[in-house]
């Protein structure tokens, strides 16, 4: 205790912020309240106006272990073993990608679907396939009281992990972990799948800053050799997972039926277009994330 005395919060966190700018971490006054902040159960308003609140020995010790974890390059978030997605506090775990706003996106070109499939139907089931920390199921049934889901992960970690969050976000009882690898485990038919896939060629791994390389889990960024093996394996057996097209009174097919969201890499879109289409899906919508980059696909059934 006495290497760590008590200080005042203004203090601990300008040099926290400076250890950060010494180091090259980028924006090290935000990530330096929004770790102290999160280590103290304060906001990041609360840090910046409170500064003069005593920061005992204790907390300080804490700090010293958060800040030289930060300067090693983890990340703030799973030092703090928790993330923000689409309104919803998410636990993290060893094996769990730590989930990224761009991922929002997926979300919310996918809540319009839900929701429409619900209004025919008065219910819905989704699948998410590799659910991690179950980020993007558990935003979709949080947001859809009628609609159920399987999250599936080859992780029992992950498994865990999304089983946590949903308790604690009372979504329990409307959602199940499965342990599969992609569809081996999965049964019964679904209205969506969705998925955010490994989805970076290998040989690109040891490139990445380490923050993602050295703490992210290996098998949710590896997407093979050129990045596409799981959209391979998620096209080819998809339509024997999604509900029977039933055709409407005129005939025609109702055009949220049958339908698959993915995200990709900012220079896949083609390429996993292909690779949808020649399983039989027509794109139905594409969208590029916060820094113009492809990152959604949105697919539908193309055949009765």
């Amino acid at each position: 205790m006495s290497q760590h005395p008590a200080s005042v919060l203004k203090t601990v966190v300008a040099d926290a912020r400076a250890q950060f700018a010494a180091a090259g971490i980028a924006d090290a006054a935000i990530e330096a309240r929004l770790l102290i902040g999160g280590l103290l159960g304060l906001s990041s308003t609360e840090v910046f106006v409170d500064g003069d609140r005593v920061v005992d020995a204790l907390d300080m010790a804490r700090i010293a272990d958060a800040v030289a974890r930060r300067l090693g390059h983890e990340p703030v978030h799973r030092i703090l073993g928790m993330r923000a997605f689409h309104g919803l506090d998410l636990l993290l775990s060893k094996e769990t990608l730590e989930p990224r706003p761009d991922t929002e996106l997926l979300v919310e070109c996918m809540l319009p679907v839900l929701r429409r499939i619900v209004a025919e139907k008065g219910h819905a089931r989704v699948l998410d396939l590799g659910t991690g920390t179950g980020a993007i199921i558990l935003a979709l049934l949080s947001e859809v009281p009628q609609a159920t889901g399987v999250g599936s992960d080859i992780s029992e970690d992950a498994l865990s992990t999304a089983t946590r969050n949903a308790q604690r976000l009372d979504l329990g009882e409307r959602f199940q972990g499965v342990r599969s690898h992609w569809f081996d485990a999965i049964d019964g038919r679904f209205d969506i799948i969705v998925s955010n896939p490994p989805y970076i060629r290998s040989d690109v791994i040891p490139e990445l800053e380490p923050e993602v390389r050295d703490f992210d889990p290996p098998a949710a960024l590896d997407g093979g050799p050129d990045g596409l093996d799981a959209y391979r394996a998620i096209a080819s057996q998809a339509e024997h997972f999604l509900e029977l097209r039933v055709p409407q009174e005129d005939g025609s097919f109702p055009k949220d039926e049958g339908s698959i969201g993915v995200e990709i890499g900012f220079d896949q879109r083609d390429t996993v277009t292909r690779i949808f289409e020649d399983a039989g899906f027509i794109l139905t919508q594409a969208r590029r994330d916060y820094g113009d980059n492809d990152r959604v696909l949105v697919f539908t059934r193309g055949g009765p």
